[in-house]
């Protein structure tokens, strides 16, 4: 086992041969979007991310589906899987099987392997101090969620979230091994902020980020500022508890963003100074929204700083 569950990296890496590693996810939530193809889609991309942030290819998964027996339409399950099939083909990812539980409650997603170089692995013990960290997407697709179920959310912010949330790591994956990123991790439930505490604390350094660069969804403070946040607002700061400074100056609402838990959300990587700018320009070729949001330093009393 070259990766475990001991720093919650994305995925786990064990070694089959000096030059073979097989990596291991495995997924699923509830419906985030009304329409049951794009839920399958994006179910899809949020499972393989994992395998993508470690600097991975993914080629097979196991679809994992929970749905009622009764009181919803088997067609809107067939539109699931219909959607989540779409996005494994397109990456070339073979569906091998599944397993179903009859539940009230809808949920879906998939367990996926890939296969990677044992000396390419990118973790989140892998940033230094003296590195950049890069963002490759902008945040918000939370709280836009919770403004679709209340029908807060206008129709243009919504299509924008979705199309961030179906944007795949896969060329951000190919431009780390390119550039032998080794330290990175995907954004999704504990939100920006707890993926980076994560990276922090398993690399040991501080990471400092500076809020006013962070890339946001169009729409996203207004909701966060209309108070339709998820319930790991919460969850994710008891996560991170005091080992965090916040500026005064960051504004409530951007406050709540940075805490927002995503869904297929970017990556977070970390790449040493004098690269990172040749790095961004490559990553802005799929990511147009790619941005520096800070800096990974020597450890300091608190693993997260943000200005």
């Amino acid at each position: 086992m070259i990766v475990g569950f001991d720093t919650a990296d994305d995925a786990g890496v064990y070694r089959l041969r000096d030059d073979l590693a097989i990596v291991q996810t495995l997924d699923f939530f509830t419906p985030i979007v009304d329409d049951p193809f794009d839920y399958g889609r994006i179910a899809a991309l949020n499972s393989i991310n994992d395998v993508w942030a470690m600097g991975g290819t993914p080629i097979t998964a196991m679809a994992i589906t929970c749905f009622p027996k009764k009181g919803v339409d088997f067609s809107i399950l067939s539109e699931i899987m219909r959607g989540g099939l779409r996005v494994l083909t397109e990456n070339g990812v073979a569906l091998l099987g599944g397993h179903s539980v009859d539940n009230a409650q809808i949920m879906f997603g998939y367990s996926v392997t890939g296969l990677i170089d044992p000396n390419k692995v990118a973790t989140n013990a892998g940033a230094r101090p003296g590195d950049d960290i890069i963002l490759t997407k902008p945040i918000g697709t939370g709280v836009i969620s919770t403004g679709i179920k209340f029908a807060k959310t206008p129709p243009d912010v919504a299509s924008a979230s979705l199309k961030t949330m179906l944007t795949s790591g896969k060329a951000a994956a190919e431009s780390m091994r390119e550039f032998d990123v080794k330290g990175a991790t995907d954004v999704t439930g504990f939100a920006l902020l707890g993926h980076a505490w994560e990276l922090a604390h398993a690399s040991r350094v501080t990471v400092e980020i500076e809020s006013s660069r962070v890339p946001v969804l169009t729409g996203a403070i207004e909701l966060a500022g209309a108070g339709l946040l998820t319930s790991g607002d919460k969850t994710n700061r008891e996560y991170i508890g005091e080992d965090i400074s916040i500026a005064e100056a960051v504004s409530k609402e951007m406050g709540h963003l940075l805490y927002d838990p995503q869904t297929a959300g970017g990556l977070l990587i970390s790449i040493s100074a004098d690269r990172s700018e040749e790095f961004l320009a490559r990553l802005r070729e799929s990511y147009p929204q790619a941005e520096v949001i800070g800096r990974a330093v020597e450890p300091g009393p608190h693993s997260i700083i943000v200005s």
